[in-house]
Protein backbone atom coordinates (compact mmCIF):
# COMPACT_ATOMS: atom_id res chain seq x y z
CA UNK A 1 0.00 0.00 0.00
CA UNK A 2 1.50 3.28 -0.71
CA UNK A 3 1.47 6.26 1.32
CA UNK A 4 -1.59 7.94 -0.37
CA UNK A 5 -3.90 4.89 0.85
CA UNK A 6 -2.13 4.90 3.98
CA UNK A 7 -3.31 8.31 4.71
CA UNK A 8 -6.79 7.91 3.06
CA UNK A 9 -7.17 4.66 5.10
CA UNK A 10 -6.73 6.76 8.22
CA UNK A 11 -8.86 9.32 7.36
CA UNK A 12 -12.25 9.59 9.36
CA UNK A 13 -15.60 11.70 10.10
CA UNK A 14 -14.45 15.19 11.38
CA UNK A 15 -16.01 15.31 14.53
CA UNK A 16 -19.72 17.75 14.09
CA UNK A 17 -19.25 17.32 10.40
CA UNK A 18 -22.39 14.51 10.35
CA UNK A 19 -24.78 16.21 13.25
CA UNK A 20 -28.40 16.99 12.95
CA UNK A 21 -27.16 20.34 14.62
CA UNK A 22 -24.18 21.15 11.66
CA UNK A 23 -27.07 20.29 9.05
CA UNK A 24 -29.58 22.51 10.58
CA UNK A 25 -26.98 25.81 11.13
CA UNK A 26 -26.00 25.22 6.90
CA UNK A 27 -29.40 25.12 6.45
CA UNK A 28 -30.03 28.26 8.71
CA UNK A 29 -27.13 30.29 7.33
CA UNK A 30 -27.76 29.90 3.66
CA UNK A 31 -29.39 33.20 2.88
CA UNK A 32 -29.18 33.05 -0.47
CA UNK A 33 -30.84 30.77 -3.49
CA UNK A 34 -29.48 27.05 -3.69
CA UNK A 35 -28.29 26.00 -6.94
CA UNK A 36 -29.91 22.50 -6.10
CA UNK A 37 -32.06 21.08 -3.81
CA UNK A 38 -32.76 17.61 -4.09
CA UNK A 39 -35.75 15.68 -2.70
CA UNK A 40 -34.94 12.03 -1.82
CA UNK A 41 -32.08 10.32 0.48
CA UNK A 42 -32.16 7.31 -1.07
CA UNK A 43 -29.08 6.00 -3.33
CA UNK A 44 -29.69 7.94 -6.39
CA UNK A 45 -30.65 11.20 -4.36
CA UNK A 46 -27.50 10.90 -1.98
CA UNK A 47 -25.60 10.03 -5.22
CA UNK A 48 -26.91 13.30 -6.86
CA UNK A 49 -25.55 15.40 -3.36
CA UNK A 50 -22.14 14.20 -3.85
CA UNK A 51 -21.83 14.74 -7.30
CA UNK A 52 -23.29 18.63 -7.46
CA UNK A 53 -21.37 19.31 -4.41
CA UNK A 54 -18.06 17.70 -5.89
CA UNK A 55 -18.59 19.90 -8.35
CA UNK A 56 -18.55 22.78 -6.38
CA UNK A 57 -22.74 23.63 -6.60
CA UNK A 58 -24.36 24.43 -3.72
CA UNK A 59 -26.68 21.66 -2.69
CA UNK A 60 -29.63 20.87 -0.27
CA UNK A 61 -31.09 17.19 0.11
CA UNK A 62 -34.19 16.57 2.15
CA UNK A 63 -35.60 13.50 2.99
CA UNK A 64 -39.03 12.54 4.59
CA UNK A 65 -37.87 9.80 6.53
CA UNK A 66 -34.06 8.66 7.16
CA UNK A 67 -31.75 7.70 4.50
CA UNK A 68 -32.09 4.63 2.50
CA UNK A 69 -35.73 3.72 4.22
CA UNK A 70 -36.89 2.94 0.95
CA UNK A 71 -35.91 0.96 -1.67
CA UNK A 72 -32.17 1.51 -0.72
CA UNK A 73 -31.68 -0.59 2.20
CA UNK A 74 -34.04 -3.29 1.01
CA UNK A 75 -31.54 -4.77 -2.45
CA UNK A 76 -30.22 -8.10 -3.01
CA UNK A 77 -27.26 -6.41 -2.00
CA UNK A 78 -25.25 -7.18 -5.14
CA UNK A 79 -23.27 -4.71 -7.00
CA UNK A 80 -23.69 -6.59 -10.14
CA UNK A 81 -24.03 -5.99 -14.30
CA UNK A 82 -27.10 -7.70 -14.16
CA UNK A 83 -26.69 -11.27 -15.65
CA UNK A 84 -30.79 -11.28 -16.76
CA UNK A 85 -30.62 -7.60 -18.62
CA UNK A 86 -28.18 -9.82 -20.73
CA UNK A 87 -30.35 -12.09 -21.48
CA UNK A 88 -32.69 -9.25 -22.71
CA UNK A 89 -30.76 -8.07 -24.97
CA UNK A 90 -30.03 -4.75 -22.56
CA UNK A 91 -26.09 -4.86 -23.48
CA UNK A 92 -25.30 -1.32 -22.76
CA UNK A 93 -27.07 -1.37 -19.26
CA UNK A 94 -24.63 -4.52 -18.64
CA UNK A 95 -22.04 -2.75 -19.91
CA UNK A 96 -22.43 0.29 -17.92
CA UNK A 97 -23.87 -1.36 -14.88
CA UNK A 98 -20.38 -3.41 -15.38
CA UNK A 99 -18.17 0.03 -15.40
CA UNK A 100 -20.15 1.25 -12.70
CA UNK A 101 -19.50 -1.70 -10.32
CA UNK A 102 -15.27 -1.25 -11.03
CA UNK A 103 -15.67 2.00 -10.16
CA UNK A 104 -17.42 1.26 -6.64
CA UNK A 105 -15.44 -1.32 -6.12
CA UNK A 106 -12.14 1.09 -6.71
CA UNK A 107 -14.08 3.58 -4.55
CA UNK A 108 -15.30 1.81 -1.77
CA UNK A 109 -13.35 -1.09 -1.26
CA UNK A 110 -14.12 -1.30 2.37
CA UNK A 111 -17.95 -1.88 1.53
CA UNK A 112 -17.92 -3.99 -2.08
CA UNK A 113 -16.33 -7.47 -2.24
CA UNK A 114 -15.97 -10.02 -4.79
CA UNK A 115 -18.34 -13.05 -4.79
CA UNK A 116 -17.83 -16.11 -6.29
CA UNK A 117 -21.57 -17.30 -7.65
CA UNK A 118 -22.71 -21.03 -8.58
CA UNK A 119 -25.20 -21.64 -11.50
CA UNK A 120 -26.04 -25.41 -10.58
CA UNK A 121 -26.28 -27.78 -13.45
CA UNK A 122 -28.95 -30.36 -13.10
CA UNK A 123 -29.23 -31.28 -16.87
CA UNK A 124 -26.66 -31.83 -19.35
CA UNK A 125 -27.56 -28.68 -21.35
CA UNK A 126 -27.12 -25.84 -18.82
CA UNK A 127 -23.72 -25.69 -17.97
CA UNK A 128 -22.36 -24.92 -21.88
CA UNK A 129 -25.68 -23.10 -22.22
CA UNK A 130 -24.93 -20.75 -19.03
CA UNK A 131 -21.20 -21.07 -19.75
CA UNK A 132 -21.21 -19.44 -23.01
CA UNK A 133 -23.43 -16.63 -21.75
CA UNK A 134 -21.09 -15.78 -18.51
CA UNK A 135 -18.11 -15.63 -20.61
CA UNK A 136 -19.95 -12.57 -22.77
CA UNK A 137 -20.58 -11.34 -19.30
CA UNK A 138 -16.78 -11.31 -18.47
CA UNK A 139 -16.14 -10.00 -21.66
CA UNK A 140 -18.42 -7.15 -21.27
CA UNK A 141 -16.57 -6.38 -18.22
CA UNK A 142 -13.77 -5.38 -19.79
CA UNK A 143 -10.64 -4.19 -17.42
CA UNK A 144 -13.42 -3.68 -14.89
CA UNK A 145 -13.76 -7.52 -14.54
CA UNK A 146 -14.36 -9.53 -11.03
CA UNK A 147 -12.69 -12.83 -12.20
CA UNK A 148 -12.95 -15.55 -14.80
CA UNK A 149 -15.77 -17.94 -15.20
CA UNK A 150 -15.40 -21.36 -16.04
CA UNK A 151 -17.63 -24.90 -16.00
CA UNK A 152 -17.12 -26.71 -12.73
CA UNK A 153 -17.59 -30.33 -12.31
CA UNK A 154 -19.97 -31.74 -10.12
CA UNK A 155 -17.17 -32.15 -7.37
CA UNK A 156 -15.60 -29.02 -7.42
CA UNK A 157 -19.93 -27.53 -7.60
CA UNK A 158 -19.72 -29.57 -4.26
CA UNK A 159 -16.47 -28.32 -2.48
CA UNK A 160 -17.86 -24.34 -3.23
CA UNK A 161 -21.57 -25.17 -2.47
CA UNK A 162 -21.21 -28.14 0.33
CA UNK A 163 -25.32 -27.37 1.08
CA UNK A 164 -26.38 -27.46 -2.19
CA UNK A 165 -28.99 -30.97 -3.20
CA UNK A 166 -26.60 -33.18 -4.83
CA UNK A 167 -29.51 -35.31 -6.32
CA UNK A 168 -29.27 -35.11 -10.17
CA UNK A 169 -26.46 -32.57 -9.78
CA UNK A 170 -24.03 -32.27 -12.60
CA UNK A 171 -21.71 -29.77 -12.30
CA UNK A 172 -21.67 -26.16 -12.84
CA UNK A 173 -20.66 -22.91 -14.02
CA UNK A 174 -18.79 -20.33 -11.32
CA UNK A 175 -18.81 -16.37 -12.18
CA UNK A 176 -17.83 -13.41 -10.30
CA UNK A 177 -19.34 -10.73 -8.85
CA UNK A 178 -20.03 -8.02 -6.18
CA UNK A 179 -21.87 -7.77 -3.11
CA UNK A 180 -22.57 -4.97 -0.80
CA UNK A 181 -24.50 -3.88 2.19
CA UNK A 182 -26.44 -1.29 0.46
CA UNK A 183 -27.49 1.12 3.62
CA UNK A 184 -23.79 1.03 5.37
CA UNK A 185 -22.56 2.18 1.16
CA UNK A 186 -25.24 4.87 1.52
CA UNK A 187 -24.70 6.13 5.47
CA UNK A 188 -21.37 6.64 4.01
CA UNK A 189 -22.52 8.36 0.68
CA UNK A 190 -23.62 11.07 2.92
CA UNK A 191 -20.40 11.62 4.71
CA UNK A 192 -19.26 11.76 1.77
CA UNK A 193 -21.88 14.39 0.45
CA UNK A 194 -21.15 16.46 3.49
CA UNK A 195 -17.46 16.49 3.30
CA UNK A 196 -17.56 17.88 -0.28
CA UNK A 197 -20.41 20.84 0.78
CA UNK A 198 -23.61 19.15 0.58
CA UNK A 199 -26.19 19.94 3.57
CA UNK A 200 -28.75 17.16 4.26
CA UNK A 201 -31.47 16.73 6.39
CA UNK A 202 -33.39 12.98 7.28
CA UNK A 203 -36.82 13.47 8.68
CA UNK A 204 -37.46 16.62 6.86
CA UNK A 205 -40.59 16.15 4.58
CA UNK A 206 -40.67 18.33 1.59
CA UNK A 207 -44.41 19.51 2.28
CA UNK A 208 -45.03 21.82 -0.39
CA UNK A 209 -43.21 23.55 -3.85
CA UNK A 210 -42.59 26.90 -4.33
CA UNK A 211 -43.25 29.08 -7.90
CA UNK A 212 -42.24 32.25 -9.23
CA UNK A 213 -44.26 34.71 -11.52
CA UNK A 214 -43.99 32.49 -14.28
CA UNK A 215 -45.37 29.31 -12.50
CA UNK A 216 -41.75 28.04 -12.78
CA UNK A 217 -40.60 26.10 -9.33
CA UNK A 218 -38.16 27.40 -7.73
CA UNK A 219 -38.18 26.58 -4.68
CA UNK A 220 -39.82 24.20 -1.55
CA UNK A 221 -41.62 24.46 1.46
CA UNK A 222 -40.33 22.02 4.40
CA UNK A 223 -40.95 20.78 7.94
CA UNK A 224 -38.30 19.55 10.18
CA UNK A 225 -40.04 16.78 11.95
CA UNK A 226 -38.24 16.47 14.64
CA UNK A 227 -38.55 20.50 15.88
CA UNK A 228 -41.88 20.94 14.22
CA UNK A 229 -40.62 24.06 12.58
CA UNK A 230 -41.65 24.69 9.21
CA UNK A 231 -38.89 26.00 6.52
CA UNK A 232 -38.55 27.64 3.03
CA UNK A 233 -35.52 27.09 0.88
CA UNK A 234 -35.27 28.96 -2.64
CA UNK A 235 -33.17 26.80 -5.61
CA UNK A 236 -32.05 27.30 -9.10
CA UNK A 237 -33.45 24.09 -9.75
CA UNK A 238 -35.28 21.32 -7.44
CA UNK A 239 -34.82 17.56 -8.13
CA UNK A 240 -37.13 15.07 -7.57
CA UNK A 241 -35.31 11.48 -6.68
CA UNK A 242 -37.95 10.18 -4.79
CA UNK A 243 -37.82 6.73 -6.37
CA UNK A 244 -41.04 4.99 -5.74
CA UNK A 245 -42.46 8.07 -4.40
CA UNK A 246 -41.41 10.35 -7.86
CA UNK A 247 -45.25 10.81 -9.13
CA UNK A 248 -46.52 12.19 -5.58
CA UNK A 249 -43.50 15.35 -5.96
CA UNK A 250 -44.29 15.52 -9.32
CA UNK A 251 -48.30 16.01 -8.91
CA UNK A 252 -47.38 18.67 -6.56
CA UNK A 253 -46.09 20.48 -9.41
CA UNK A 254 -48.69 19.85 -11.42
CA UNK A 255 -51.91 17.57 -10.75
CA UNK A 256 -52.76 16.32 -14.54
CA UNK A 257 -49.39 14.73 -14.92
CA UNK A 258 -49.37 10.77 -16.01
CA UNK A 259 -48.20 8.44 -13.57
CA UNK A 260 -44.13 7.72 -14.55
CA UNK A 261 -43.51 4.72 -12.19
CA UNK A 262 -44.81 1.19 -12.41
CA UNK A 263 -44.28 -0.14 -8.68
CA UNK A 264 -42.99 -3.97 -8.26
CA UNK A 265 -42.72 -5.57 -4.86
CA UNK A 266 -39.48 -8.07 -4.45
CA UNK A 267 -39.03 -9.66 -0.92
CA UNK A 268 -36.17 -11.81 0.57
CA UNK A 269 -36.17 -14.15 3.41
CA UNK A 270 -33.14 -14.90 5.82
CA UNK A 271 -32.06 -17.70 7.39
CA UNK A 272 -28.60 -19.09 9.68
CA UNK A 273 -25.54 -19.16 7.29
CA UNK A 274 -26.05 -23.56 7.46
CA UNK A 275 -28.25 -22.91 4.66
CA UNK A 276 -25.23 -21.85 2.01
CA UNK A 277 -22.21 -23.31 3.53
CA UNK A 278 -19.39 -22.67 1.62
CA UNK A 279 -17.56 -19.29 -0.30
CA UNK A 280 -19.87 -18.67 -2.89
CA UNK A 281 -23.04 -18.12 -3.51
CA UNK A 282 -25.64 -19.73 -5.78
CA UNK A 283 -27.51 -17.92 -8.62
CA UNK A 284 -30.59 -19.67 -10.44
CA UNK A 285 -30.88 -18.13 -13.77
CA UNK A 286 -34.81 -19.34 -14.40
CA UNK A 287 -37.56 -19.46 -11.92
CA UNK A 288 -41.31 -19.99 -12.46
CA UNK A 289 -42.08 -15.69 -12.44
CA UNK A 290 -38.94 -15.12 -14.64
CA UNK A 291 -36.81 -13.63 -12.64
CA UNK A 292 -33.13 -15.06 -11.03
CA UNK A 293 -32.96 -15.95 -7.74
CA UNK A 294 -30.21 -15.59 -5.85
CA UNK A 295 -29.05 -17.53 -2.28
CA UNK A 296 -26.06 -15.42 -0.67
CA UNK A 297 -23.76 -15.92 2.26
CA UNK A 298 -24.16 -12.00 3.61
CA UNK A 299 -23.24 -10.92 7.23
CA UNK A 300 -23.19 -14.40 8.41
CA UNK A 301 -26.09 -15.64 7.44
CA UNK A 302 -27.99 -16.33 4.30
CA UNK A 303 -30.16 -14.25 2.42
CA UNK A 304 -32.43 -16.00 -0.44
CA UNK A 305 -34.44 -13.59 -2.66
CA UNK A 306 -36.03 -12.11 -4.82
CA UNK A 307 -39.79 -11.80 -5.88
CA UNK A 308 -41.61 -9.42 -8.68
CA UNK A 309 -45.03 -8.90 -7.44
CA UNK A 310 -47.14 -5.43 -9.13
CA UNK A 311 -48.40 -3.50 -6.60
CA UNK A 312 -50.99 -0.40 -6.85
CA UNK A 313 -48.80 1.99 -5.21
CA UNK A 314 -45.52 2.13 -3.00
CA UNK A 315 -45.24 2.34 0.39
CA UNK A 316 -42.66 3.07 3.15
CA UNK A 317 -42.75 0.15 4.94
CA UNK A 318 -44.46 -2.72 2.50
CA UNK A 319 -44.88 -5.92 3.62
CA UNK A 320 -43.86 -9.46 2.20
CA UNK A 321 -47.15 -11.51 0.97
CA UNK A 322 -47.90 -14.62 1.27
CA UNK A 323 -47.87 -15.86 -2.28
CA UNK A 324 -43.77 -14.46 -1.90
CA UNK A 325 -42.89 -16.10 1.08
CA UNK A 326 -44.03 -19.90 -0.63
CA UNK A 327 -42.63 -19.05 -3.71
CA UNK A 328 -39.10 -18.44 -2.12
CA UNK A 329 -39.68 -21.15 0.25
CA UNK A 330 -40.45 -23.63 -2.94
CA UNK A 331 -37.66 -22.68 -4.96
CA UNK A 332 -35.05 -22.52 -2.49
CA UNK A 333 -35.99 -25.94 -1.62
CA UNK A 334 -35.24 -27.37 -4.94
CA UNK A 335 -31.52 -26.35 -5.02
CA UNK A 336 -30.57 -26.76 -1.20
CA UNK A 337 -30.24 -29.69 0.78
CA UNK A 338 -31.53 -28.49 3.58
CA UNK A 339 -35.20 -27.61 2.86
CA UNK A 340 -36.14 -24.16 4.32
CA UNK A 341 -39.32 -24.03 6.50
CA UNK A 342 -41.13 -21.30 7.73
CA UNK A 343 -39.71 -21.33 11.33
CA UNK A 344 -36.38 -21.22 9.50
CA UNK A 345 -37.04 -17.60 8.43
CA UNK A 346 -35.06 -15.08 10.97
CA UNK A 347 -36.51 -12.10 8.62
CA UNK A 348 -38.14 -11.14 6.05
CA UNK A 349 -38.18 -7.85 4.28
CA UNK A 350 -40.02 -6.22 1.18
CA UNK A 351 -38.67 -3.45 -1.52
CA UNK A 352 -40.45 -1.43 -4.07
CA UNK A 353 -38.69 -1.29 -7.05
CA UNK A 354 -39.25 2.18 -8.81
CA UNK A 355 -39.70 0.85 -12.10
CA UNK A 356 -40.82 3.28 -15.19
CA UNK A 357 -43.34 2.51 -17.31
CA UNK A 358 -43.69 0.47 -20.64
CA UNK A 359 -45.92 -0.72 -23.12
CA UNK A 360 -45.66 -3.47 -21.27
CA UNK A 361 -46.35 -2.81 -17.81
CA UNK A 362 -47.95 -5.11 -17.21
CA UNK A 363 -44.92 -7.71 -16.73
CA UNK A 364 -42.69 -5.81 -14.21
CA UNK A 365 -40.14 -8.39 -14.03
CA UNK A 366 -39.35 -7.52 -18.55
CA UNK A 367 -39.17 -3.83 -17.59
CA UNK A 368 -35.81 -3.14 -17.65
CA UNK A 369 -33.46 -0.72 -15.07
CA UNK A 370 -32.67 2.13 -17.48
CA UNK A 371 -32.93 5.81 -15.79
CA UNK A 372 -35.05 8.18 -16.80
CA UNK A 373 -34.63 12.00 -16.16
CA UNK A 374 -37.99 13.78 -17.17
CA UNK A 375 -38.65 17.52 -17.22
CA UNK A 376 -41.85 19.05 -16.24
CA UNK A 377 -43.45 22.29 -18.13
CA UNK A 378 -42.80 23.65 -14.49
CA UNK A 379 -38.90 22.96 -14.33
CA UNK A 380 -39.03 20.20 -11.64
CA UNK A 381 -36.80 17.76 -12.95
CA UNK A 382 -37.15 14.08 -12.20
CA UNK A 383 -34.88 10.93 -12.20
CA UNK A 384 -36.06 7.62 -11.77
CA UNK A 385 -35.72 3.94 -12.47
CA UNK A 386 -31.72 2.65 -12.85
CA UNK A 387 -30.51 0.30 -10.01
CA UNK A 388 -28.13 0.93 -6.76
CA UNK A 389 -24.87 -0.17 -8.79
CA UNK A 390 -25.55 2.57 -11.54
CA UNK A 391 -25.90 5.57 -9.03
CA UNK A 392 -22.90 7.38 -9.98
CA UNK A 393 -23.25 7.07 -13.25
CA UNK A 394 -27.61 8.42 -13.15
CA UNK A 395 -25.98 10.82 -10.78
CA UNK A 396 -23.49 12.45 -13.12
CA UNK A 397 -26.38 12.67 -16.25
CA UNK A 398 -29.00 14.30 -13.64
CA UNK A 399 -26.12 16.70 -12.64
CA UNK A 400 -25.50 17.92 -16.34
CA UNK A 401 -28.94 18.14 -17.48
CA UNK A 402 -29.98 20.20 -13.84
CA UNK A 403 -26.82 22.89 -14.40
CA UNK A 404 -28.34 22.86 -17.97
CA UNK A 405 -31.46 23.50 -16.73
CA UNK A 406 -30.46 26.09 -14.28
CA UNK A 407 -28.18 27.90 -16.54
CA UNK A 408 -25.09 27.23 -13.87
CA UNK A 409 -21.52 27.27 -14.49
CA UNK A 410 -20.25 23.99 -16.43
CA UNK A 411 -18.45 22.25 -14.05
CA UNK A 412 -17.14 18.61 -14.98
CA UNK A 413 -18.07 15.48 -13.03
CA UNK A 414 -15.81 14.50 -10.03
CA UNK A 415 -16.97 11.47 -9.16
CA UNK A 416 -15.22 8.79 -10.99
CA UNK A 417 -12.37 8.51 -8.87
CA UNK A 418 -13.54 9.71 -5.62
CA UNK A 419 -13.13 8.08 -2.61
CA UNK A 420 -16.24 7.39 -0.87
CA UNK A 421 -16.09 8.12 3.18
CA UNK A 422 -14.39 4.83 5.12
CA UNK A 423 -12.05 4.54 2.25
CA UNK A 424 -9.68 1.76 3.19
CA UNK A 425 -7.86 -0.61 0.66
CA UNK A 426 -6.82 -3.05 3.50
CA UNK A 427 -9.55 -4.07 5.86
CA UNK A 428 -9.70 -1.77 9.26
CA UNK A 429 -11.02 -3.97 11.01
CA UNK A 430 -11.73 -7.97 11.85
CA UNK A 431 -15.26 -9.18 12.09
CA UNK A 432 -18.52 -7.20 11.88
CA UNK A 433 -16.48 -3.75 11.98
CA UNK A 434 -15.25 -3.61 8.32
CA UNK A 435 -18.28 -1.80 7.66
CA UNK A 436 -16.85 1.62 9.05
CA UNK A 437 -13.70 1.35 7.06
CA UNK A 438 -11.82 4.22 8.08
CA UNK A 439 -13.71 5.00 10.90
CA UNK A 440 -13.42 1.09 12.53
CA UNK A 441 -10.71 2.68 14.86
CA UNK A 442 -13.22 5.33 17.01
CA UNK A 443 -15.87 2.85 17.01
CA UNK A 444 -12.95 0.56 18.86
CA UNK A 445 -11.99 3.54 20.62
CA UNK A 446 -15.47 4.36 21.98
CA UNK A 447 -15.51 0.18 23.25
CA UNK A 448 -12.67 0.91 25.21
CA UNK A 449 -13.29 3.70 27.24
CA UNK A 450 -16.35 2.22 28.49
CA UNK A 451 -16.71 -2.16 28.71
CA UNK A 452 -20.28 -2.05 29.08
CA UNK A 453 -20.54 0.04 25.48
CA UNK A 454 -18.58 -3.16 24.39
CA UNK A 455 -20.81 -5.56 25.08
CA UNK A 456 -23.05 -7.47 22.79
CA UNK A 457 -25.97 -6.49 22.69
CA UNK A 458 -27.89 -9.74 22.23
CA UNK A 459 -25.87 -13.55 21.50
CA UNK A 460 -27.22 -13.68 18.11
CA UNK A 461 -26.15 -10.14 16.81
CA UNK A 462 -22.83 -9.25 16.37
CA UNK A 463 -23.33 -5.38 17.14
CA UNK A 464 -22.16 -3.57 20.68
CA UNK A 465 -23.49 -0.31 21.96
CA UNK A 466 -20.52 1.80 20.79
CA UNK A 467 -22.03 1.56 17.60
CA UNK A 468 -25.17 2.94 18.63
CA UNK A 469 -23.26 6.01 20.21
CA UNK A 470 -20.95 5.76 16.69
CA UNK A 471 -24.79 6.36 14.91
CA UNK A 472 -26.16 8.40 16.84
CA UNK A 473 -23.54 11.06 17.10
CA UNK A 474 -21.76 11.08 13.95
CA UNK A 475 -24.10 8.88 11.12
CA UNK A 476 -27.45 11.30 11.74
CA UNK A 477 -29.36 8.10 13.38
CA UNK A 478 -32.54 9.83 15.14
CA UNK A 479 -34.56 6.79 15.88
CA UNK A 480 -34.10 3.10 17.30
CA UNK A 481 -35.33 2.41 14.17
CA UNK A 482 -32.38 4.15 11.97
CA UNK A 483 -29.87 2.15 14.64
CA UNK A 484 -31.40 -1.15 14.42
CA UNK A 485 -32.39 -1.36 10.56
CA UNK A 486 -30.00 0.88 8.67
CA UNK A 487 -26.94 1.71 10.33
CA UNK A 488 -26.69 -1.67 12.18
CA UNK A 489 -28.10 -4.63 9.76
CA UNK A 490 -29.94 -6.03 13.07
CA UNK A 491 -33.73 -5.91 11.52
CA UNK A 492 -32.53 -7.45 8.67
CA UNK A 493 -30.75 -10.17 10.31
CA UNK A 494 -32.67 -11.59 12.97
CA UNK A 495 -36.22 -9.54 13.49
CA UNK A 496 -36.74 -11.16 16.56
CA UNK A 497 -33.33 -10.35 18.07
CA UNK A 498 -33.55 -7.07 16.99
CA UNK A 499 -36.90 -6.30 18.93
CA UNK A 500 -35.06 -7.86 22.08
CA UNK A 501 -32.16 -5.20 21.34
CA UNK A 502 -35.02 -1.92 21.02
CA UNK A 503 -34.84 -1.12 24.46
CA UNK A 504 -30.76 -1.36 25.12
CA UNK A 505 -30.49 0.97 21.60
CA UNK A 506 -33.38 3.50 23.37
CA UNK A 507 -31.70 4.00 26.49
CA UNK A 508 -28.34 4.45 25.06
CA UNK A 509 -29.69 7.08 22.47
CA UNK A 510 -31.75 8.34 24.94
CA UNK A 511 -28.80 9.38 26.94
CA UNK A 512 -26.76 10.33 23.40
CA UNK A 513 -29.62 12.66 22.75
CA UNK A 514 -31.03 14.01 26.26
CA UNK A 515 -34.56 12.17 25.88
CA UNK A 516 -36.47 11.28 28.86
CA UNK A 517 -38.37 7.66 29.45
CA UNK A 518 -41.45 8.79 27.54
CA UNK A 519 -39.79 8.99 24.47
CA UNK A 520 -37.65 5.85 25.10
CA UNK A 521 -40.89 4.23 25.57
CA UNK A 522 -42.14 5.54 22.28
CA UNK A 523 -39.53 4.47 20.37
CA UNK A 524 -39.43 0.93 21.77
CA UNK A 525 -43.20 1.01 20.75
CA UNK A 526 -42.96 2.41 17.12
CA UNK A 527 -39.48 0.15 16.58
CA UNK A 528 -41.86 -3.65 17.88
CA UNK A 529 -44.56 -2.14 15.26
CA UNK A 530 -42.33 -1.77 12.30
CA UNK A 531 -40.23 -5.25 13.50
CA UNK A 532 -43.49 -7.06 13.50
CA UNK A 533 -43.86 -7.25 9.98
CA UNK A 534 -40.40 -8.79 9.78
CA UNK A 535 -41.16 -11.92 11.60
CA UNK A 536 -42.41 -14.74 9.72
CA UNK A 537 -45.92 -15.88 11.46
CA UNK A 538 -45.95 -19.69 11.59
CA UNK A 539 -48.90 -21.07 9.64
Amino acid sequence: MNNHLKSDCHRTVKIGLMTRVEMTRRLADHSKSWDMIVVGGGATGVGVAIDAASRGYEVLLLEQSDFGKGTSSRSTKLVHGGVRYLEQGNISLVMEALKERGLLFQNAPHLVRNLGFVVPSYDWWQAPFYGLGLKLYNVLAGKYGFGTSRILSREETLERLPSLKTEGLRGGVIYYDGQFDDTRLLIHMVATAAEQGATLLNYAPVTALTKDSDEFIDGVIGHDAETGAEFRAKAKVVINATGAFSDNLRRQADPSVKPMIAPSQGIHLVFDRSFVSGDSAIMVPHTSDGRVMFAIPWHNHTLVGTTDTPIPAATLEPVAMEQEIDFILNTAALYLAKKPTRQDVLSVFAGVRPLVKSADAGNTAALSRDHTIHIEQSGLLTICGGKWTTYRRMAEDCVNQAAMLAHLPEKPCQTEHLKIHGFCEESAATGHLYVYGSDAGKVRELMEADADLATQMHPDLPYVGAEVVWATRYELARTVEDVLARRTRALFLNAKAAMATAGRVAEIMARELGRDEGWKAEQIRLFGETARHYVLNEN
